[in-house]
């Protein structure tokens, strides 16, 4: 299991690392012309960044970090955003994506930091963590397979040195970013397999939590051991695992994080739908409810939670338990709280359709299901796809009609590309 990892880090392109070792420093080229961008576009929109941040609900120093470019708007947030900008997700996408770490203050100890490991420093670390975390900030709305081409060398750079700086400080940290750097590779991987490779993706997500473990932190733990039930649920299909781990999870996170607990549960809760348990998982669903009302800003697992999560997995459940025309209503309502291209939205539109076809409402259900095609072919999320091909399964009882006939042209054509 461990060698199937290891090959596919040894195999990713290392176009990425090539290009910063070769490429000229540009000092603060990249970083402003972000941060020019996004303020430039802001002025021009007529806002102050304290009337910009009053219409997203935000504090005026998050704008303001997006703007000198240390901090990127959430994926949740990203669709607010571009609405308030006047531009396209796409756009926005553009400003947010562009390569400012070879601009960054401090960027040549990140580039020497493989031949000096005992001498990394904390800036160094800082870097590495802000080149994880903007990895991340682009999964939900990017294909995972140039992700990975991306994430590959950074992730090989941060291993390599958390296991060979010094113990210290600078060593907690560096195995902190591991296990984050870890989890985003699980991630990626698993999405760019269409969710097969279970294998490679638990050894990722094993590797998160004993980096995690090694220097206490419970909540990447926990992120790590979360991720890998959902493995269990929606690999593997096996709701007991599942349930045990989410447990878990919920357990040893609920002293720390609202947010990270609250999601354990949603995931434990759908684990009792899929063993078809109605009162197990209306438990967890209102366990998890009261969770999210806690959170605030200072969770340390804040970034994990978006306001469409609670009626993602509770319209998820309510399918598994055959409760369609509930799912149906709880599905729309997160479609409308979720952005225009990301992979959740199809997940949820998929669902969606799933629920209209058992309905008998093929019409309504193709119509969704075109426009969950339409977000799978620009982001190929494996998740989106696997549930598609579902709800198509669904929709046979019509494969006379010219619309169903549709569809599956569709996806035959997304398999072929896949």
């Amino acid at each position: 299991m461990m060698s199937s990892a290891a090959d596919m880090r040894l195999d990713l392109p290392k176009q990425g690392r090539d290009h910063q070792q070769t490429e000229p420093l540009r000092t603060g080229t990249s970083m402003t012309l972000r941060r020019n961008s996004l303020a430039r576009r802001r002025a021009a929109m007529g806002y102050t960044q304290e009337t910009f941040a009053t219409r997203l609900k935000l504090d005026r120093s998050t704008v303001a970090r997006w703007e000198r470019g240390v901090q990127s708007p959430q994926p949740w947030n990203q669709a607010d955003v571009a609405e308030a900008l006047g531009i396209t997700p796409e756009v926005l996408d553009q400003y947010l994506t562009e390569t400012a770490a070879s601009a960054a203050p401090g960027q040549d100890h990140v580039s020497l930091a493989p031949r000096r490991s005992s001498g990394v420093d904390l800036v160094a670390v800082a870097h590495l963590r802000q080149e994880v975390q903007a990895l991340g900030a682009r999964y939900d709305r990017t294909p995972s397979i140039p992700l990975l081409a991306d994430a590959g060398p950074t992730f090989g750079q941060i291993a390599l040195l958390a296991r060979e700086a010094p113990y210290g400080r600078v060593r907690r940290e560096l195995k902190a970013v591991e296990s984050e750097a870890a989890t985003l590779m699980g991630q990626l991987v698993w999405d760019a397999s269409q969710r097969r490779d279970q294998d490679s993706a638990r050894t990722y997500f094993d590797q998160a939590a004993s980096a995690a473990r090694e220097v206490g932190d419970i909540i990447a733990e926990g992120q790590a051991i979360l991720r890998a039930s959902y493995l269990a649920l929606y690999g593997d299909r096996d709701p007991r695992a599942g349930l045990a781990l989410t447990r878990h999870v919920a357990e040893m996170t609920s002293a720390s994080s609202s947010a990270l607990t609250g999601l354990a549960l949603l995931h434990n809760a759908e684990a009792h739908a899929m063993l078809g348990d109605v009162r197990g998982c209306e438990i967890a669903l209102a366990d998890a409810e009261v969770h999210f009302d806690k959170i605030t800003e200072n969770d340390p697992a804040y970034h994990l939670f978006s306001d469409s999560q609670f009626a993602r997995l509770a319209g998820s459940c309510y399918l598994f338990l055959g409760h369609h025309r509930r799912a149906q209503n709880i599905l729309e309502k997160a479609a409308r709280a979720t952005g225009r291209l990301s992979k959740s939205r199809a997940i949820i539109l998929g669902n969606l359709s799933l629920a209209q076809a058992r309905q008998g409402e093929p019409n309504a259900a193709a119509a969704v299901l075109h426009e969950a095609i339409d977000i799978i072919e620009a982001t190929r999320g494996g998740g989106g796809m696997n549930i598609a091909f579902d709800a198509a399964r669904e929709l046979r009882r019509w494969r006379a009609e010219s619309f169903v006939q549709d569809l599956h042209d569709r996806l035959l054509a997304l398999m072929t590309a896949a």
